[in-house]
């Protein structure tokens, strides 16, 4: 399989392509891109939480118990006082670090259920419902932030199997198969539990109306058809900047009552312009 800086290293520029295409469609506010961003770069990492004792699942359960006490901390904050505040953050740190580690581990094992689509899906539909209900952004991002761990994680699985491939030697290695696949064969217990708490994990999530609206926008994808490529020289040239200041983006049609800016959000199509992408 290949090793964790290499998923790391792919996860960024498959994570960073994603950005850039989100970007260039003026599809999410510019303060949200770095978060959806983060999504896709953890989700490439994320099958490997199932490796007992090792750097991926200590860096990864260290850094989920650092993202859930700070949530749980933001989303109770006017809620309680301070020390009860820092009594619930430090206590989602520990369980989080230590208590679910521990539990984890206990039932999971490697290139197992966590190495599948099923996997991809529930981590997915959580990402969602994270980003909704304990960061409170808006169900457009949310769901962003779900695809782009998805395709990360996706990404995972998909160069585990590759890395099963010894090309040079021209053979396959026993390890093929393991990484990407639909769900474990080898334990349907753990494959059912998992589908179980997806399905229940979808009926907390956002409505995906919003997303899905901008998502199939036909302007969305003239637009970044027409920005795929330079229309004149490629970079435009120092004399063509210094002469010819590029033109300001013209403004975005937004609905009353709503700002892409303050709710960063998708922004929905506008009533009196069917097709055209806010």
């Amino acid at each position: 399989m290949a090793n964790f800086p290499t998923h790391i290293a792919i996860g960024t520029v498959v994570s960073g392509a994603l950005a850039t295409v989100t970007v260039a469609a003026d599809m999410v506010a510019p303060e949200n891109i770095v978060a959806v961003t983060l999504a896709g770069v953890l989700g490439s990492v994320l099958p490997d939480i199932d490796l007992k004792d090792s750097r991926p699942a200590r860096a990864m359960f260290a850094g989920l118990g650092v993202f859930f006490s700070f949530a749980v901390l933001f989303s109770l904050e006017r809620k309680y006082s301070i020390a009860e505040m820092m009594i619930l953050w430090l206590g989602t740190l520990l369980f989080v670090r230590y208590v679910a580690k521990e539990v984890f581990f206990r039932f999971s094992y490697h290139r197992g259920v966590w190495h599948s689509i099923l996997a991809m899906i529930f981590c997915s539909l959580v990402t969602a419902w994270v980003y909704s209900k304990l960061l409170g952004r808006d169900e457009g991002v949310a769901w962003l932030a779900a695809g782009f761990l998805a395709i990360g994680f996706l990404t995972h699985l998909v160069l585990d199997e590759l890395y099963s491939v010894d090309v040079m030697d021209t053979r396959i290695k026993a390890s093929f198969g393991t990484a990407l696949k639909l769900f474990d064969y080898k334990h349907l217990g753990h494959s059912s539990a998992m589908g179980i708490a997806t399905v229940l994990v979808f009926l907390l999530t956002p409505p995906t109306k919003v997303f899905v609206e901008n998502i199939s926008s036909r302007t969305l994808w003239t637009g970044l058809h027409q920005r795929l490529l330079p229309q004149d020289k490629w970079f435009g040239g120092m004399a063509w900047i210094i002469d010819n200041p590029p033109p300001k983006k013209a403004d975005r049609i937004i609905p009353a009552g709503t700002s892409p800016i303050s709710t960063g959000s998708l922004p929905p199509v506008a009533k009196d312009a069917p097709g055209q992408q806010q």
